[in-house]
């Protein structure tokens, strides 16, 4: 069998698991009459509502006597670590570029990987059924982009196909004819070179994604390197350094067959593959035959920079929401979280009914949370905090520094470069990019983006483009302002009254509607002046028998403000907590009573 292996290459939202799911449709890999979801890479609900791919996946189908293999690779920065070792898998890439925006960072940032790597990438340019589409142009941007990215002359030489992945057709030129996706088969199986197979007829296969299975346990994706194997075979995996991780044996080699994955009896160098036994083994490793000593280079996974307190719900509504509230439950799914995500760290806190999760970004923690809670799960979590580290030389507190890439309208510049300036930003690069656009590379501290994204938005009036990447461990930057006002927090247990709220509103700005129930110590509004202020919104209007002159006034409020899930995380304070449950996000502060949070006031003006 002849073997293709392609990795897919996009920005956010430039239709690639919709042109994966026509490839599918189109090779027969998925019945016409068969009942599949639309996207149907995007396999949990969370990347289906996003509308990001979060995860890795791979799938085939067969066009000819040719298997092409490809992998839908993760668009978003917080998953950005496993686009690299992905591509050290596939031998060629497809670039799908929007016909009407054109390249975007995103695409950037994987394309020079590619490139890097040294495959010769293949440009589609999708969605030229839209109206406003200027494809040639993107053509040229597309030639600029990898010129700009140190492109061989093989490299620049790359075929075009003009798509409509929505519409199930891909051609050669804008003129030709728009039937189906034959011409982009065509030029995958003429263009990309079959898989380099390694020397030697001894098993060995580098660990590319990683994830846990409920009854295979650890199963670990990779392209094997060379010789085959077979269920049942013993085998030594070994990291990077060449050290023995463990001595084990394949229980289950599955092959990924369309949107299927099927367990075979033998599968061959060249070819992607799942293997399940091993329990150990991770991501970067290299799985061997036991007479094999030399591991295969790797690349490494990159450090997790922030860091939350994952608690138990203590809270006087604990236990009315959800079903999943106990520590033990709460500890068991956060550790087979930790088996199956590499980039995500689990270790138990600093009290027994506490653990610390640290990952890559807001995006990755707070789909981590959103996952749980939709799975019953109930939990107070603590502001996002960055990952430190010590010089092990000078003994200096080192905190993590990302690249940020940001394409902005010049208008809104000036807003942008001012806030992340006060955020500890550096100007790197700042330079106009075409169409009344500005490029800014900055390096900016982990700390002074978080809650910055929802800010960013509102900035430039939701026409920015972010992207951010981890760059580098540099000394602590000093202090950063944070936020600026205290909060309004109940000071009894009830049901918020419509009267009260209206009473509070030259407060401050409320964060719930009347009829929620609240507890004393929640936080209820934002307080206009620096300092938390405790509030009675439980009191209701008296009423008596003697009729007044004047109509009563109809109680009319300013609506609440809206504290999703990633906002409310970024709008804590150290002493404060979000709770999580099914069904409600709310804020509250870390003690309850009041008497509490006095002392603790005083003991840390003490020390």
């Amino acid at each position: 069998m002849k073997l293709r292996n392609i990795a897919i290459i996009a920005h956010v939202d430039h239709g690639k698991t919709t042109l994966i799911d026509a490839l599918l449709r189109q090779s027969g890999a998925v019945r016409d009459n068969q009942n599949v979801a639309e996207r149907a890479m995007d396999s949990n609900d969370l990347e289906r509502e996003r509308g990001i791919t979060i995860l890795a996946k791979c799938t085939s189908v067969l066009w000819g006597d040719v298997r092409l293999n490809i992998v839908d690779t993760p668009g978003h920065a917080d998953f950005g670590g496993e686009v690299e070792r992905i591509l050290g898998m596939v031998d060629g890439a497809l670039v799908l570029v929007d016909a009407s925006e054109g390249p975007l960072p995103q695409t950037k940032f994987v394309v020079g990987k590619a490139l890097a790597l040294g495959l010769r990438p293949i440009v589609v340019i999708n969605k030229v059924d839209r109206p406003d589409q200027r494809a040639d142009a993107v053509v040229n941007e597309v030639f600029d982009l990898f010129a700009a990215l140190d492109a061989d002359d093989d490299q620049l030489d790359f075929p075009i196909v003009y798509a409509s992945a929505k519409q199930g057709w891909a051609a050669d030129s804008l003129e030709a004819d728009r039937e189906d996706l034959t011409p982009l088969f065509e030029l995958i199986v003429r263009h990309v070179p079959p898989p380099q197979i390694g020397d030697g007829n001894e098993f060995v296969m580098l660990a590319t994604t990683l994830e846990a299975d409920p009854y295979l346990g650890r199963v670990l994706t990779g392209r094997i390197h060379s010789g085959a194997v077979r269920p049942n075979m013993s085998v030594r995996v070994l990291d990077h350094t060449g050290a023995v991780v463990e001595d084990g044996r394949i229980s289950k080699v599955l092959a990924f067959r369309g949107l299927e994955r099927q367990p075979i009896d033998r599968c061959e160098a060249g070819d992607i593959v799942a293997l399940a036994g091993l329990s150990n083994a991770t991501v970067s490793n290299t799985l061997c035959d036991p007479s094999v000593t030399r591991p295969l280079p790797a690349q490494p996974i990159d450090p997790p920079t922030l860091a939350m307190t994952f608690a138990v719900n203590s809270s006087p509504l604990a236990g009315t929401e959800g079903d999943k509230v106990t520590s033990r439950v709460i500890r068991d799914r956060l550790f087979r979280e930790a088996e199956g995500n590499v980039a995500l760290q689990v270790e138990e806190g600093a009290t027994k009914d506490s653990f610390e999760v640290a990952g890559r970004g807001e995006l990755q923690l707070g789909i981590l949370i959103e996952t749980m809670r939709r799975e019953g799960f109930e939990l107070a979590i603590s502001r996002p905090r960055v990952v430190m580290q010590t010089d092990p030389e000078s003994g200096k507190r080192l905190e993590p520094v990302e690249e940020v890439q940001i394409d902005v309208d010049e208008e809104f510049c000036g807003v942008v470069v001012e806030t992340l300036s006060q955020r500890k930003g550096e100007i790197v690069e700042m330079r106009p990019s075409g169409g009344g656009k500005m490029r800014l590379v900055m390096h900016i501290p982990t700390r002074g983006l978080i809650g910055y994204h929802g800010q960013f938005l509102t900035d430039t009036r939701g026409t920015g483009v972010m992207y951010r990447m981890f760059h580098d461990y540099v000394p602590f930057k000093g202090d950063m302002p944070g936020r600026r006002t205290g909060v309004l927090i109940s000071n009894a247990q009830g049901v918020a009254v419509g009267y009260a709220l209206w009473n509070l509103e030259d407060r401050g700005p409320m964060l719930i509607p009347p009829g929620v129930k609240v507890y004393q110590g929640m936080i209820v509004g934002e307080h206009t002046r620096g300092n938390d202020l405790e509030v009675n919104v439980l009191k209701g209007k008296q009423l008596t028998n003697i009729r007044a002159a004047g109509k009563d006034e109809a109680v009319r409020l300013t609506p609440p403000i809206a504290m999703p899930l990633e906002k409310a995380l970024a709008y804590i304070a150290d002493d404060e907590l979000v709770e999580v449950t099914p069904k409600s996000i709310r804020l509250r502060k870390r003690q309850l009573a009041a008497h509490e949070r006095k002392r603790t006031a005083r003991q840390a003006e003490a020390s």
